[in-house]
């Protein structure tokens, strides 16, 4: 390849969220720029965008591991039945929220709360399996968290493991088999055998034996191809709009998490840059420059 065929290369470089861009930015010059985004967003503005009273929300988080900060004075506010999406560089604490929220981390301050009306409750320490059980709070983990050597009903069994009897989270699995054709065809089938969109719907569909209120979702589309990424959203999109869950989403692949979520929260270095609707910040220059693609 000529020096010039290099060039024109680089310059036509595809970023890992879709879309060309003129010029390859590192990961570390991402973060840099990024910080320069904003010095945070008031709380007026993030109440603005919640859709009537917040259904999880939190106030003034700081939190991390051991001795380690990484959310400082961190705000959220979500309405029941709508979805957020975050978005940021590498280290700026997205996951770290939805450990927080899920009991996964050290609290230092602040509150995490869900529900509304008299039914709000303050969650903050409880632990992960009250979260699931008595708050409606599910965690849908990164890629390979089926159980490969159980089969597809015996997985979806377990997401039931807190219910109070095997008869009880059997009944449960069978409303979700009757929910997903697709995984009721490989009820008996090992799920090391189901290709990646169907170790993602099993995954999601284990989360939903619970029948939670809230869904906290970890990047949905890692490691899937085009078709499968598709699917996923598809299905996360069904469970918001036709049965009414609140979604809270970490998305590398920012153009698809903006498209689908109805809000979105820009992270840095533990703190909100930038918080708008989803489709005012894929049209967001800044936010387009580092993080869509171009």
């Amino acid at each position: 390849m000529s020096k010039t065929d290099k060039e024109n290369q680089k310059r036509s470089a595809t970023g890992y969220h879709g879309g060309s861009v003129d010029t390859v930015i590192s990961v570390e010059d991402v973060i840099a720029q990024a910080e320069q985004l904003g010095d945070g967003v008031p709380l007026d503005d993030i109440r603005a965008l919640c859709d009537g009273e917040p259904f999880v929300q939190i106030d003034g988080l700081r939190a991390g591991y051991g001795k380690m900060e990484i959310l400082h004075d961190f705000n959220l506010q979500v309405g029941a039945g709508q979805s957020l999406c975050l978005i940021g560089p590498n280290g700026a604490g997205k996951s770290t929220i939805l450990h927080s929220i899920f009991g996964f981390t050290q609290i230092y301050d602040g509150t995490i709360s869900v529900g509304i009306g008299d039914k709000r409750r303050d969650v903050t320490g409880l632990p992960s399996n009250n979260k699931l059980k008595d708050a409606g709070i599910a965690y849908i983990l990164q890629d390979k968290s089926v159980f490969p050597d159980m089969t597809v009903e015996e997985n979806l069994w377990m997401g039931g493991y807190l219910m109070e009897s095997t008869a009880d989270a059997r009944a449960s699995a069978e409303r979700v088999f009757e929910k997903y054709d697709r995984l009721a065809a490989r009820r008996k089938k090992l799920a090391r055998i189901l290709s990646g969109g169907e170790r993602r719907l099993l995954e999601i569909s284990r989360a939903l034996v619970m029948n939670p209120d809230v869904l906290l979702v970890d990047e949905p589309s890692i490691g899937l191809e085009p078709r499968f990424i598709d699917m996923v959203f598809e299905i996360l999109d069904d469970l918001q709009h036709g049965e009414g869950k609140t979604i809270i989403m970490v998305e590398q692949n920012a153009k698809k998490g903006l498209e689908f979520a109805d809000l979105g929260y820009v992270l840095v270095s533990g703190q909100t840059a930038i918080a708008g609707r989803g489709d005012d910040l894929l049209e967001n220059p800044e936010v387009g420059r580092l993080f869509l693609g171009g």
